[in-house]
């Protein structure tokens, strides 16, 4: 049985899709750029908010006018960040079989760091034993930076933990840390593309999820 259980937080514990989505497109009209749709946003997530936002705005947009856009949307996303955001079918109960067993669990996640702790205390109220999202100074995931402070800040080695996630990045994040990963089809990605990236294994369900965290 693994001793720590790092997750990801979008796409994996949390569908924040939506959210991220009316934040981009509220900061773009604000500068008088197009919107995108749920797809393109789908497509751009996973490397944290201004990446999104670099993705998000026309190509040959000025590094000053990405940055207006940036504020507008951390603005936004601050106030919002929870409104159309909810955990993905099970997750919840499965984090607190977990904390029964004794497998403490934790979060490494590109959201900035703000967002991360606001939607771990309004969606996971004491079942995370550590939330590390982006901040200045730390390097982004696939950097293994905030994996390797949560491993130190809980006490476990790297042969005690697994890490969970969605997304080529999460895979990348785990190779880096040189920790194993499991990988979630409900999430940004899917179950296809994780499988030409070669993730293994990929879970559909939280119950298949469990199984492979407590066996």
């Amino acid at each position: 049985m693994y001793k720590l259980v790092i997750f990801d937080m979008d796409g994996t514990v949390l569908d924040t899709l939506e959210d991220l989505k009316e934040s981009l497109n509220h900061a773009l009209a604000a500068c008088g750029m197009p919107a995108r749709s749920l797809d393109e946003v789908r497509n751009f997530v996973g490397n944290g908010i201004r990446r999104l936002v670099e993705r998000g705005v026309p190509a040959g947009t000025s590094a000053a006018e990405v940055g207006r856009v940036l504020a507008c949307f951390e603005q936004h996303y601050a106030l919002h960040c929870g409104d159309h955001t909810r955990p993905y079918p099970g997750i919840p109960e499965l984090l607190r079989r977990l904390q029964a067993a004794g497998v403490p669990a934790a979060v490494v996640s590109n959201k900035t760091d703000y967002a991360v702790q606001a939607l771990c205390a309004q969606y996971f109220p004491g079942l995370f034993c550590c939330a590390q999202g982006l901040r200045e100074g730390v390097r982004a995931k696939p950097a293994p930076d905030m994996v390797t402070a949560t491993l130190q800040a809980c006490g476990v080695s790297r042969e005690q933990a697994v890490f969970v996630g969605d997304s080529e990045v999460d895979l990348a994040t785990a190779r880096a840390a040189e920790l194993p990963c499991i990988a979630v089809a409900w999430g940004f990605r899917g179950r296809e593309k994780l499988a030409a990236l070669g993730a293994a294994p990929i879970v559909q369900t939280a119950e298949e999820l469990e199984r492979e965290l407590i066996s």
